[in-house]
This record gives structure tokens, C-alpha cells and sequence, in this order.
């Protein structure tokens, strides 16, 4: 087995990585179990996940995070900016729930994910795979306002989240979305799965725009599957289902170079593990979260976890 070193960046993991995506679907593992297997897999660091899904209570997601081991370290809202104006209190309506919950306990991000132009749950195709000139400008205004909100509200940084099957998802579409975003407002929750999803480098985008690196999700894709999943224009949704985005090591890319890059560049980044599994058995993600674990840090990770 290679191991990815224990670099000083902070690693975590969240709901996803145990096929959570709804805050309320009776075949997705229950909350209090969620959060048991990931202290129990020796991780000290989740994400809120889908709002609703963990307790909203302030002092209740306190002590069961507390009496686990666990702290916070960011939530998720959802974005639709190159769609106009009215975004805005869209996404500030999510955000006022989330960030606030979130600063709450302490977490300083929060992760915005992009709509995407073909439903994740239908397959629906909703919209132009590409954006105008006009859409652009639209996406990056809309994020840097909210990033300005998020800052100056509740001292969180915003980290946008590339994504397949959205608008933003390939090198020079992410390459676009920084030319769009001030950093002192907007930077990257860089996705290594779905950043590798469209054949992007993510050493590359690490050594090109270091500054914009602000957050981490690791993750691999699967990639005898990805080709085929292209080649036939299969929806997220459903290559999801099939596996697309697979246990470490068995992917791509290699997690510890990405590691070792961030961690030169900011020790304090989080890298929080995710392998979006939805619709899987309720007992499959706990062995996989305890594999993951000790492929990142090995047999003696538990005195090295930040």
C-alpha cells in the first residue's frame, strides 16, 4: 500500500463519504451513526453536510460533535449566479442557516457548489452546458458579493466548488471562474475527483494559482469507468451509482503529492475526504472510511491528526 505522508494540512472527512446527500432520506445512514464511524475511523474533523441533516441546534450539534471527539469545519450552500440578480437572496437565505450554524462552532468556510446544467437527480437537462460572456460575469459578481456578506457577517471564507456537470468544471473553465473572483472574497475548494473528472491537473492548478487554493476536497475517479461515462455523456447522477468516484487508492489522482503541495503552501488548509457514494448500503461506508484513514496516514496517524 502506498501511503499518502501525514502532512500538516488539516484532514477530515463529511456526510458525503457515507452517501449523504439529502438532509432527509430514510435509506441514507442515520446521523448519530454518521458521526460515530468517523470518530470511530479516527477522524477529528467533519463538514455539516446537507443542512438539516446534522442537528441545526447550535449547543446540540455542540456537545454531540464535542462528546465524539469532533470539530467543524465548514458547511455547503448551493449557487445559481449566471441565472441574475435574484441569486443573491437565494444563496444569502441558505447562508444565513448554514454560515451562521457553522461559525457557531467555530468553522471558517463554507463550500459553495455551483447549479448544475443537467439535474443530478433526473437527468434532467435544465440548461446550455456553457455560459455566455454575460453569464460569466454574472457568476463572478454574484460570488464575490456573497463572499464579501460571508466575510463581513460572519467571518467565514468562502471556497467554490468545481463540479461535473456544471458549468464550471474543466481546467480552463476554473481557470476562467479565478480571472472572474477577487480573491480577497472567492477561492477554490478544490475538488481533486471532480477536478480529474474533465482531465484537469490538479498539481498544475496548485502551482499556477497558489493564492486561490483555499480548501480541499480528496477524492478519486475512478478512471477505466470515467472514459466510458464521457464517451456516453452519462449524468453524474447515475456514474455516481455506478461508482465513479472510488476508493483510495484505486483512483486518480495520487492523493499525497496534492497534499504536500498544499501543505507547503498553507499548513492550515483542510483536506476533507469525500467519496460521494449515494444510494450505497448503509454498511458499506464505515470499513471504507477506516481504509481511507489509514491509507492517508497509516498505523500511527492517531497522534498526528490536527
Amino acid at each position: 500500500m502506498t501511503e499518502t505522508p501525514a502532512a500538516s494540512i488539516r484532514i477530515g472527512t463529511a456526510p458525503d463519504s457515507w452517501g449523504v446527500w439529502f438532509a432527509d432520506d430514510p435509506n441514507q445512514v442515520p446521523w448519530q451513526r454518521f458521526l460515530d464511524e468517523a470518530a470511530a475511523a479516527g477522524y477529528r474533523w467533519i463538514e455539516l453536510g446537507p443542512y438539516g441533516y446534522l442537528p441545526t441546534d447550535p449547543a446540540q450539534l455542540s456537545d454531540e460533535l464535542e462528546s465524539r471527539g469532533l470539530r467543524l469545519s465548514a458547511g455547503t450552500v448551493f449557487t445559481g449566479f449566471h441565472k441574475g440578480e435574484d441569486q443573491f437572496q437565494r444563496a444569502w437565505d441558505q447562508a444565513v442557516k448554514v454560515a451562521g450554524l457553522a461559525a457557531a462552532l467555530g468553522a471558517e468556510h463554507l463550500v459553495t457548489i455551483p447549479d448544475l446544467w443537467r439535474s443530478d437527480a433526473t437527468a434532467e437537462v435544465l440548461e446550455s452546458r456553457t455560459l455566455t460572456d454575460e453569464q460569466w460575469q454574472r457568476l463572478g459578481k454574484g460570488h464575490d458579493q456573497l463572499g464579501k456578506a460571508l466575510l463581513e457577517e460572519y467571518g467565514v471564507h468562502q471556497q467554490f466548488h468545481t463540479h461535473a456537470d456544471s458549468h464550471v468544471g474543466t481546467y480552463r473553465e476554473t481557470v476562467r471562474f479565478l480571472s472572474e473572483t477577487d480573491p480577497a472574497y472567492t477561492n477554490l475548494c478544490l475538488d481533486t475527483g471532480h477536478f480529474a473528472y474533465y482531465g484537469g491537473d490538479n498539481l498544475e492548478l496548485i502551482a499556477e494559482h497558489p493564492e486561490r487554493i483555499g480548501y480541499l476536497h480528496l477524492k478519486q475517479v475512478d478512471t477505466d469507468l470515467l472514459f466510458d461515462v464521457l464517451k456516453n455523456d452519462v449524468p453524474f447522477g447515475d456514474a455516481v451509482a455506478q461508482g465513479i468516484m472510488t476508493e483510495p487508492p484505486h483512483g486518480t489522482p495520487e492523493l499525497a503529492p496534492i497534499i504536500e503541495a498544499v501543505a507547503a503552501i498553507n499548513p492550515q488548509i483542510f483536506g476533507i475526504v469525500e467519496q460521494d457514494m449515494y444510494g450505497c448500503s448503509v454498511d458499506a461506508p464505515g470499513p471504507i472510511a477506516e481504509r481511507t484513514f489509514q491509507h492517508i496516514f497509516g498505523s500511527t496517524a492517531a497522534a498526528r491528526v490536527s
